[in-house]
């Protein structure tokens, strides 16, 4: 069995996961207006920590997320030769360092904590987060280490905003999701952290298991996802065949959800292909906005968050059916015994990559 536990969330919304959920619980969002933050001084929805200031932002947020989670487990296991670090990010310290995003942050990380390895990075768009602990649950599963620390973190850099803006893909309002009046996506940043591990010992709190998933690339655009849902239908499948799970097993799908037109009506199409369209979904956009390479780790935690609470989470932002598949969208906070979760990802190139999350 896979272990994933010791989840920390670092939002707009808290420095922890127990902050973050009460939020959630109370369907507080962390976007805000920010003044003059858009290329041409325009006022701009985001989801921005106010606390982080100054340069090192990025490293920042992994030292203070690490941190937290060593707090949660086996402190031993930490500087072990059995155990790694993989990071998910998008654009890392591109505030920093523009010719080299990530050296500096590692390097730091394998001093600071003691680590016996340099920490990798898996960076691939959107898909990020869910790819990395995909890959950690495979690591462990083919021994090449015990324990995996993964951390998903990005930052809501100028680049990052002024090229979203470039594509005209920044909602003008704080992002609606699935909803008809949708018009894109609304930047957050934001942090989390959850160990992967062969040994459910570790752990401070009893850990959730974690079924690794597939991904699948539609090869469709360099930024619009396939039409029909096609590599959303082959990732999923493939994670459900892996592990010999049927739709009818899942309890509650966290979806990508993006807040743009072509987004959500691709999930849409694929989530009724895979025979889920009636299965409770939400998107968590609505409460920290999209942070990229941070998204997949932060909403994994927050489904973890889900199971122990036993409750649903309202989708924040939709109103109205806006997709040609009718979903299940959760229009408030429900009581609810959760034991197999499907979470994906979507991203820019076409990738999609998802996995389960089960109550042990």
């Amino acid at each position: 069995m896979i272990y994933v536990g010791a989840e920390v969330i670092v939002s707009p919304l808290g420095n922890n996961a127990e902050d973050n959920w009460q939020a959630l619980s109370a369907n507080r969002s962390g976007i805000a207006l920010v003044p003059a933050a858009g290329f041409s001084g325009e006022d701009i929805h985001l989801a921005r920590i106010g606390s982080l200031a100054g340069p090192l932002r990025f490293q920042q947020l992994i030292v203070n997320a690490l941190t937290a989670l060593i707090s949660r487990i086996d402190a031993a296991i930490v500087p072990s030769n059995r155990t790694l670090v993989l990071i998910s990010s998008t654009k890392g310290a591109l505030d920093d360092d523009m010719n080299d995003q990530f050296n500096a942050t590692c390097a730091l990380l394998q001093q600071h904590f003691g680590l016996a390895h340099l920490p990798l990075v898996i960076s691939n768009a959107c898909i990020s987060g869910v790819l990395t602990l995909n890959v950690a649950a495979n690591m462990v599963k083919a021994g090449q280490y015990e324990h995996v620390i993964v951390v998903g973190c990005d930052v809501a850099s100028d680049f990052v905003l002024y090229g979203f803006q470039s594509l005209f893909a920044v909602s003008d309002k704080p992002c609606a999701p699935f909803d008809a009046a949708r018009n894109g996506i609304t930047l957050g940043e934001g942090c989390a952290a959850v160990l992967v591990s062969g040994t459910g010992s570790v752990f401070e709190n009893a850990p959730l298991e974690l079924l690794a998933g597939a991904s699948a690339n539609d090869a469709n655009h360099i930024s619009g996802p396939s039409r029909t849902g096609e590599g959303l239908v082959r990732s999923v499948k493939r994670t459900f065949e892996t592990h010999g799970v049927s739709a009818d097993e899942i309890d509650f799908v966290c979806a990508h959800g993006t807040g743009t037109l072509f987004n959500d009506e691709m999930e849409s199409i694929a989530f009724d292909r895979l025979s889920l369209a009636d299965k409770p979904l939400n998107s968590l956009k609505g409460y920290f906005g999209h942070t990229l390479g941070a998204a997949g780790v932060i909403e994994t935690a927050v489904c973890m968050q889900m199971v122990r609470n036993g409750m649903l989470v309202r989708s924040l932002g939709y109103t109205d059916a806006g997709t040609s598949r009718p979903l299940n969208i959760i229009l408030k906070n429900e009581p609810k015994i959760l034991n197999t979760i499907l979470k994906t990802a979507s991203g820019f190139g076409g990738g999609n990559a998802s996995l389960m999350i089960r109550n042990i």
